[in-house]
């Protein structure tokens, strides 16, 4: 069995994945948004300290598997460099501990594998990666051969929703707000203008929309009761929009033949509503990761350390160290 453990953020998370079936023997996750939500995004020192508590608590309810262990999954890039040490430090302690190798994941091939958990791994496919941290496009031909052909210059899909959502006073996270307010109200109403619309350029752009939205509400609390439910259902199709249009301009170059949607902002129905929209002239089969696993979690860390293992990639006990700005 692999331990993997996630702690890239403000999710503490602990998994056992059985190697030989890859089914998920154990699975626990402790979020830390209510605590974050006061602030209105995480706050790096206070989410360390809510995973030193945590994690040891989680992996107190796994000793039981612990003879069985065959290595020690954790993330160790990208993330909160306070909180990527977290997780990392108590990989190292299990690894020394049971005398077990460690490995050292890529957080953004975890969202990839989130697709295959309890599953076997379904490669050739591209891949739209959408979170707080990243949206990027990948083409995905196997755990170890990854290329990004198209990502944001400034502001992430998921992050514009929780920046949004900051300023219409919904808390955080922002996503499920917005798409719960934007429900019922009417996409069309504010025209805000799409990012990079004339722009040749596969890539994406959430900054100035961010703006836009932003003088939108500003105008709105000026009513004396302002109401955002519409302002909030157009910036999310905009949004959204925005990231068929350049994608609908890659696939003229690059057809897709299988596509999946990975991330925590892959959770948005109206987005996978639109992708599925968009695919269908392609004939392309779209895979999702179940909704539970779209957000941060310790099983697809779990799920990329079995073939990891099994394809030898192994990482120094001593030279592991956290990375929080690598890419793919």
């Amino acid at each position: 069995m692999i331990l993997s453990i996630e702690s890239s953020c403000d999710d503490s998370a602990i998994a056992i994945t059985e190697i030989e079936t890859n089914k998920l023997l154990f699975h626990k996750k402790i979020s830390q948004e209510i605590e974050h939500s006061v602030y209105g995004g995480v706050v790096p020192e206070l989410a360390a300290r809510l995973h030193a508590e945590a994690l040891p608590k989680i992996l107190e309810q796994v000793e039981e598997y612990f003879p069985k262990l065959k290595a020690v999954a954790v993330t160790s890039t990208p993330g909160l460099a306070v909180t990527l040490v977290e997780g990392v430090t108590m990989a190292k302690a299990v690894a020394v501990a049971l005398n077990i190798p460690i490995i050292g994941v890529n957080h953004l091939i975890g969202h990839i594998y989130s697709l295959f958990i309890e599953k076997e791994t379904q490669f050739p496919l591209t891949c739209l990666l959408v979170s707080g941290g990243h949206t990027q496009v990948m083409e995905v031909k196997s755990l170890t051969e990854i290329e990004t052909v198209a990502k944001s210059m400034d502001d992430s899909f998921g992050e514009s929703f929780d920046k949004v959502a900051k300023m219409m006073h919904l808390g955080y996270p922002g996503g499920p707000a917005i798409q719960e307010l934007a429900y019922g109200g009417d996409r069309l109403k504010h025209n805000f203008t799409v990012p990079l619309h004339q722009s040749p350029l596969i890539a994406f752009s959430y900054s100035g929309l961010k703006n836009a939205v932003r003088l939108a509400i500003l105008e709105e609390e000026k009513q004396e009761e302002p109401n955002f439910q519409d302002i909030a259902a157009s910036f999310e199709h905009i949004a959204t929009k925005h990231l068929t249009m350049k994608l609908k301009k890659y696939f003229k170059t690059v057809r897709p033949n299988t596509f999946a949607i990975v991330g925590g902002a892959s959770a948005n129905l109206y987005l996978r509503s639109q992708i599925e929209e968009l695919l269908k002239p392609y004939k392309a089969e779209l895979i999702l990761s179940e909704l539970q696993y779209c957000s941060d979690n310790a099983a697809m860390i779990g799920r990329v350390g079995v073939d990891m293992y099994k394809q030898g990639i192994f990482s120094s006990l001593e030279e592991l160290d956290i990375a929080p700005r690598s890419l793919l």
